[in-house]
């Protein structure tokens, strides 16, 4: 007689085929998510194809705002597993401002765990052929976060600037050019905090000694330094033009530098100093008014301040460019010797039809 099947044993069957199905489908699952998770976690998410790349988070951004800065490097491979790591690791609520240089092989942990932290890139800030605070203002806001309206108001802010021992028109000398290693997100009052050490520590006994023994205070220095460095790009040659200038300061004479009348008019794209210019009425014409003009005329560079701290030692009075336009001058003592000089260079202007 057959054996009648219950359901009772029909459901037993079913169950011992569903359970090893479903644990099959469990360890896949597991393991797919296991593998996925140390995807998101350790495999390489930035590409930088071994180029420097770096992402600018500004102060105050927002966590959607950091992402999209991210992104935007156009280096990150999966996009949607860095902002899935990134709420894992609270990088939402711990945004921080920086420059970060984004590494060629970075795991989402390691992306995310330099941005939390906020380990910063640090820059090297560099400034030179700088005239005027403003151009100084601009030339610094394109390194760093602060704006040029930002650093232009503390570099025109005369209390300020009394805090500091400068004023609006020697401030430019507190910036000895060099290369300074700063954070992108240093502030402006921090930055100027920052260039008046450096200026300190600039300024060793051995300088300020050379300074004294001149009879010239360190702005009076940095000034005639501006002048030394407008006169000739050789760096061979600014003792010497140094010891000129000097030897007039000594006798009274007017300085008669031409740098200073276009300087004082204000255009700089003067090749040629005419009668007309100097007649234009500023204390930085010093074709008409002895000694020193309030302030530098540019930012001076180390190689210009040892220049003057270390004049050669001569009697020339005057100076002109040579007339084969070698970068060079022609030096003299008297005036007769200095015309002859300067009517060679003339001359050599007009060859070239240069009249202004």
């Amino acid at each position: 007689m057959a054996k009648k099947v219950t359901n009772s044993t029909r459901n037993k069957k079913k169950k011992s085929k569903v359970l090893p199905a479903l644990s099959v489908l469990f360890v896949l699952l597991f393991v797919s998510f296991s593998y996925y998770a140390y995807q998101i976690v350790y495999t390489t998410n930035v590409d930088t194809k071994e180029q420097d790349t770096y992402v600018y988070i500004p102060t105050g951004a927002s966590y959607e705002q950091a992402m999209d800065s991210i992104e935007a490097t156009g280096v990150i491979i999966d996009p949607l597993s860095l902002r899935f790591m990134s709420k894992l690791m609270d990088y939402d609520k711990l945004v921080k401002p920086g420059r970060y240089k984004l590494e060629h092989g970075w795991g989402n942990r390691q992306l995310i765990g330099v941005l939390r932290l906020g380990q910063q890139t640090p820059l090297n800030l560099t400034f030179n052929n700088v005239r005027l605070r403003s151009q100084l203002a601009e030339k610094l806001a394109t390194d760093i976060e602060p704006s040029r309206e930002e650093i232009d108001a503390l570099l025109s802010d005369p209390e300020y600037l009394k805090t500091l021992d400068f004023d609006t028109t020697n401030v430019v000398s507190m910036f000895v050019p060099n290369t300074y290693e700063v954070y992108w997100t240093i502030t402006a009052e921090e930055l100027m905090q920052r260039m008046k050490t450096e200026y300190d520590k600039f300024w060793t006994e051995a300088r300020l000694d050379k300074a004294e023994a001149l009879g010239l205070t360190q702005q009076e220095v940095s000034t005639l330094a501006s002048i030394v460095q407008a006169e000739t790009i050789k760096n061979d040659e600014k003792p010497r033009v140094a010891g000129v200038y000097l030897n007039r300061l000594e006798k009274g004479m007017l300085l008669q530098a031409d740098p200073t009348v276009v300087f004082a008019v204000g255009d700089f794209s003067i090749r040629r100093v005419l009668n007309v210019h100097l007649r234009h009425d500023s204390p930085y014409n010093t074709y008409m008014y002895k000694g020193l003009p309030p302030g530098p005329i540019n930012v001076p560079n180390i190689s210009s301040i040892d220049a003057v701290l270390n004049p050669e030692n001569h009697d020339y009075l005057y100076f002109c460019a040579k007339e084969d336009f070698s970068g060079y001058h022609s030096f003299a003592r008297t005036m007769g010797e200095h015309l002859a000089n300067a009517r060679r260079y003339q001359q050599a202007l007009n060859q070239r039809k240069i009249m202004k």
